[in-house]
This record gives structure tokens, sequence and C-alpha cells, in this order.
């Protein structure tokens, strides 16, 4: 997850276009939604790959630093 200062997240499938595992996504693709203070962030994949797993079900707080997606 990304880091910030705005304090704990709760992950939030992205509605209509959530990857699943072995999609195959872009450098900056969005790959999960996390909902923070009733604001919407969008996490981007950090590089091209294919999605392995999706680590964070909706609803589940995350923390800064939590891996939330794992690409191969």
């Amino acid at each position: 997850m990304p880091e910030d200062d705005q304090g704990p997240h709760h992950g939030r499938g992205l509605p209509d276009h959530q990857p699943r595992p072995g999609d195959a996504v872009a450098a900056g693709d969005p790959v999960i939604v996390l909902e923070s203070m009733k604001m919407e962030i969008p996490v981007e994949a950090p590089r091209a790959g294919v999605i392995r797993e999706i680590k964070v079900a909706e609803g589940q707080t995350v923390q800064e630093g939590d891996t939330v997606v794992v690409l191969e």
C-alpha cells in the first residue's frame, strides 16, 4: 500500500474493473481501490506483471506498508 499520513485504510474492490488473479496489468493500471475518510484511493500497479494474489478483502482494514496485491 502506498505510504501517506492518512492513517488506516479500508480495502474495497474497484467496481466493474477489479482485476483478478491471473490477469495481466500494465504499470500504472489500477489494481484495487482503498477507502479512507470517505475518499476512494486507487492503488496502481508499480510495474507490468500478472496478478498472483489480492491480499485485501472488501472492508478489511490495512495499514501503511501492507502488501495489498502480489504481482508475478
